[in-house]
């Protein structure tokens, strides 16, 4: 009896040892085999959306293969830093070949994630790399900086008499205070002044958004502001009461009823920074090498529907009407 106990524990040993080298050889082949790119992408609305579609079109462009050459873990953050914190830290404990970060908010998280590591990073929408700190290092990526002085004369053109355009922005965001500091130098060449009423966090941008408009601002103009664009239907809905006009800053905007908008595309946007990161992942460069690039072609973008809406009956010579789409 104990001979046979022994030789079916051995069994028994045996099979469990077999069992475990055949499973964990094939996993790690799997995963060591391929690298991984962590997407860190600080919330969910169209412009962020489209920077995503994009990257992964450039990295397709590029010739590389998901599945083959590259698998995604794509992470949002739902607009909360803790999350992005979270996210990004675990990006680095699994060790991914590459972190991309969409908006300001996800690549500072990944920068400072994978910088004990040295695991490259390459963001996308954000306008001020060297205000937010992310102009060097093992870092790279592409800007969207707003093409304002386009902006303010676009607005001259369709509002010839308004002097105050207002601006909702979130403090402690260094883009939108970049942009916010520009407009403020620009607006007096174009006949304007600025009313900037900032906010600490989205819940209190609706709230803004009743301040500003008591203060008699003639028309507002939108950042990239992700705490904005997050509630842009609840600003809409305010502004159309009050019939003051909203300039969008890219055609997402505009499509959800912002009435006009000099600004990028931001599937091309991704679509370079995902050329940027094929580069880095087939060893041509690393981020390190590579600077920061910004998109400086524009549209300007128009909603007929809104504009009739608030009765601004203008033509716009070259403009791409977003509802014929």
């Amino acid at each position: 009896m104990k001979k046979f106990m022994a030789m079916t524990m051995a069994m028994v040993l045996a099979m469990g040892t077999l069992a475990g080298c055949g499973g964990g050889g094939s996993s790690d082949t799997a995963s060591g085999d391929i690298p991984v790119i962590g997407i860190s992408q600080y919330g969910q609305h169209a412009s962020l959306d489209n920077c995503r579609e994009g990257f992964l079109l450039g990295l397709e462009e590029a010739g590389l293969v998901e599945g083959v050459d590259f698998e995604i873990d794509y992470q949002n953050a739902g607009f909360d830093d803790n999350i992005a914190t979270q996210i990004a830290q675990n990006f680095s404990a699994n060790d991914v070949a590459l972190m991309c970060g969409i908006a300001t908010n996800a690549a500072s998280a990944c920068y400072a994630a994978a910088e004990d590591k040295n695991i490259p990073v390459i963001f996308t929408a954000i306008t001020d790399p060297v205000k937010a700190k992310l102009d060097s290092g093992n870092i790279t990526g592409t800007s969207d900086k707003l093409p304002i002085e386009a902006q303010l004369q676009l607005i001259r053109e369709m509002q010839p008499d308004a002097k105050t355009i207002g601006i909702l922005y979130t403090t402690s965001e260094p883009n939108s205070v970049s942009a916010v500091e520009e407009y403020q130098a620009k607006a007096a060449d174009y006949g304007f002044t600025i009313e900037a009423v900032g906010v600490m966090q989205q819940a209190e941008v609706v709230q803004a958004a009743d301040t500003i408009l008591k203060k008699g601002v003639d028309c507002l103009t939108n950042l990239t502001d992700n705490n904005v664009v997050g509630v842009l239907d609840s600003v809409l809905e305010k502004t159309n009461e009050a019939g003051i006009p909203v300039y969008g800053s890219e055609i997402e905007q505009v499509k959800k009823g912002c009435v006009a908008s000099a600004g990028i595309e931001y599937i091309s946007l991704g679509k370079q920074t995902g050329m940027m990161a094929a580069k880095i992942l087939k060893g041509e460069a690393t981020a390190e090498e590579m600077p920061y690039e910004t998109v400086t072609d524009f549209e300007i973008y128009v909603n007929p529907d809104a504009m009739a809406e608030l009765n601004l009956n203008v033509a716009v010579e070259g403009a791409k009407d977003v509802t014929a789409e």
